[in-house]
């Protein structure tokens, strides 16, 4: 090695900088350095964008998702339909390869807008090592879904540096609008202003277990149950002064006890602004008899004893009706008092 190329590279070392030569970072990963940057806003949509819909996790068919194709061409959007929809490899939306394909498509294509995950179900952590979000950095789309879409939300935050949407899916538009109640249509209504650039705000009644306080920070979060599951792996969420919002269906208090505990273990509750916790929808114990000894608020509040930070529980989101839109990597002001809580984007 000549002395002008030893001393270049011991500059590069000394400054963090890659080596001539260095393998550079995947698309599908942000370098370490990189992980605290500023996230990035998609652009909001106008009438005649496209958005497209994919089946990332489980199957679906056309049919199922008309309801939803048909209210969002009323708002002005036109619609790609993925290639996913109607496939089927068992309970999943096609194979491994033809989902992870149909998302990366959807990503690298700069005519569609936004995507939509028809529904959740299981299967995004099976492909998320397979996607490239090199293209989807420099040209940022809104990405949209919840439940087993976690995983994305997730994994954009660690590694695009990209907000995304936590809403309800195609699965959970109403086979007829005209029938549907309020609250279901304010919901569906919630993605369609997000999409078009509404600033999020949430004025809910406090709940008698909440804990008082003013927090701002970045909003992140999801499925509790799938965010425990990817603890420790390259999607693994970074908790520390943001505002953590959580959500679940279908387990055991014990199981939900358990997976509090993860979080606290793994650090993810010591730092935070603040805390939301959604709809919880427990599963009763088979024998009564064996019933875990706390409900969801004595599990919750008994992980945070020695934090500080605002608590609010019941909030509107979750596997449930009233289940809003939220803007995941959004800077957002938490307001918890003993009257009302209000959650609202900020500049």
């Amino acid at each position: 090695m000549q002395r002008k190329d030893f001393i270049k590279q011991g500059l590069a070392v000394s400054l963090g900088l890659p080596l001539a030569g260095a393998v550079p970072a995947t698309g599908n990963r942000l370098p370490a350095e990189e992980e605290s940057l500023l996230i990035k806003i998609p652009p909001c949509l106008n009438p005649g964008d496209t958005i497209g819909i994919t089946s990332p996790a489980g199957y679906i068919t056309a049919e199922e998702i008309r309801p939803a194709v048909e209210q969002m061409e009323s708002w002005g959007l036109r619609i790609r339909i993925g290639d996913t929809i109607g496939k089927r490899d068992g309970t999943f939306g096609g194979t491994d390869a033809e989902r992870a394909a149909d998302l990366q498509k959807m990503l690298d294509d700069r005519t569609i807008k936004a995507v939509m995950c028809a529904r959740g179900g299981y299967g995004m952590v099976r492909i998320i090592d397979q996607v490239d979000f090199g293209h989807f950095r420099r040209h940022p789309k809104w990405l949209i879904g919840f439940s087993d879409v976690t995983v994305l939300h997730a994994h954009l935050s660690r590694h695009a540096r990209v907000a995304s949407i936590h809403s309800k899916m195609c699965n959970s538009f109403p086979d007829d609008w005209t029938k549907a109640d309020a609250l279901q249509q304010e919901t569906i209504l919630s993605i369609r202003n997000m999409l078009f650039g509404e600033k999020m705000r949430f004025e809910i009644p406090s709940h008698a277990e909440n804990r008082s306080g003013l927090a701002v920070g970045e909003l992140i979060g999801g499925n509790c149950k799938t965010i425990e599951s990817i603890t420790g792996s390259a999607s693994d969420i970074k908790t520390g002064g943001k505002i953590l919002f959580l959500e679940d269906t279908g387990e055991y208090l014990y199981s939900i006890d358990r997976m509090f505990w993860n979080l606290k273990r793994s650090g993810k509750l010591e730092n935070l602004a603040g805390l939301v916790i959604g709809g919880f929808k427990i599963k009763p114990a088979e024998n009564p008899e064996e019933e875990f000894n706390k409900n969801l608020y004595q599990i919750v509040l008994e992980k945070i004893s020695d934090c500080n930070y605002p608590v609010c529980f019941d909030f509107p989101v979750g596997h449930q009706k009233n289940n809003y839109a939220l803007k995941c990597g959004a800077n957002v002001r938490l307001s918890v008092s003993g009257a009302t809580t209000v959650l609202e984007e900020i500049h």
